[in-house]
Formats: C-alpha cells, sequence, structure tokens
C-alpha cells in the first residue's frame, strides 16, 4: 500500500526513470544497430539468393 515494494520490485535504486532510460538505450542501440549492421545484412542475403 505504501508503494515500497513497488518500487524494490522494479528495482529503479531511487532514480525514477531507471526503466525509461533502460528502454531509450535499449532503443537506441537498436537503431545504431540497423544502421551499422545492415549492408553486411544485405550483403549476405544477396549472397543466399545467387547461391540458390
Amino acid at each position: 500500500m505504501s508503494g515500497e515494494n513497488a518500487e524494490a520490485f522494479l528495482g529503479t535504486q531511487g532514480y525514477i526513470w531507471d526503466t525509461q532510460s533502460d528502454m531509450g538505450l535499449a532503443l537506441l542501440g537498436a537503431i545504431c544497430s540497423l544502421l551499422v549492421l545492415s549492408k553486411v545484412h544485405d550483403k549476405q542475403l544477396k549472397s543466399v539468393k545467387d547461391y540458390g
């Protein structure tokens, strides 16, 4: 009822935006991975298509 159990369950360690910042950094990492690795992935797909 006091809200202490909810904070302990989430493990925010006193930082109210901990969950949101984790998800934001995960999104940033996914976008960077797409930008950096998309050409490599396209090249690999083309080699598989040419093989078959």
